[in-house]
């Protein structure tokens, strides 16, 4: 098990047409953002410009949570609103047109990914999972088998269970929890 502690304030900032990203995890690490060629990245994002583009990613599903407030959007010319820390899901290659300025979550799973999934918990967690983390939404401190990790808002921890062991997570806050099998 391999465990990875990547706070905010040490994540890459790049340009995006309507702000900043903030990435945390690319993996494997030998993959490239601009290649395409990643299973999975771990973001966060400002949204800047109303309306703002979503940048389009063919092969890829996303999961997407504003971290600040309500999120306005029109998908494929649908209109949504999805609630502070509601979950948006949606195909990487759709048409998204944001129309809130904000802060937000991204995790972009390859659609080669088997089994991938995204939910806010703030309970016990017993997960065998190949792939964990936790992105914390206020300061939490995570036991991963009783040990502690002391995170911050917005701070992730991955966790690589490639030997898929039952691992059990005990959180003192509010954390978007993803899983993914390959």
């Amino acid at each position: 098990m391999n465990i990875h502690l990547l706070p905010k304030k040490d994540s890459k900032a790049s340009v995006w047409s309507g702000g900043l990203t903030y990435e945390y995890m690319i993996y494997p690490e030998t993959a490239r953002y601009a290649d395409r060629d990643f299973v999975f990245r771990i973001s966060s994002a400002t949204i800047e410009q109303e309306p703002s583009e979503f940048t389009k990613f063919k092969g890829y599903y996303r999961y997407l949570v504003m971290l600040d407030n309500s999120l306005d959007v029109e998908v494929n010319k649908e209109k949504r609103i999805y609630e502070k820390y509601e979950i948006m899901e949606f195909n990487s290659d759709d048409e998204v047109t944001s129309y809130t300025k904000g802060i937000d979550f991204n995790w972009m799973v390859s659609e080669k990914i088997r089994h991938h999934k995204l939910k806010i918990t703030d309970n016990s967690q017993n997960c065998n999972a190949e792939i964990m983390f936790l992105f914390s939404l206020h300061t939490t401190v995570i036991k991963i088998n009783e040990n502690p990790y002391h995170l911050k808002p917005y701070d992730v921890v991955v966790i690589e269970n490639i030997k898929k062991g039952n691992i059990m997570l005990d959180l003192s806050n509010e954390c978007l929890f993803g899983i993914l099998d390959f």
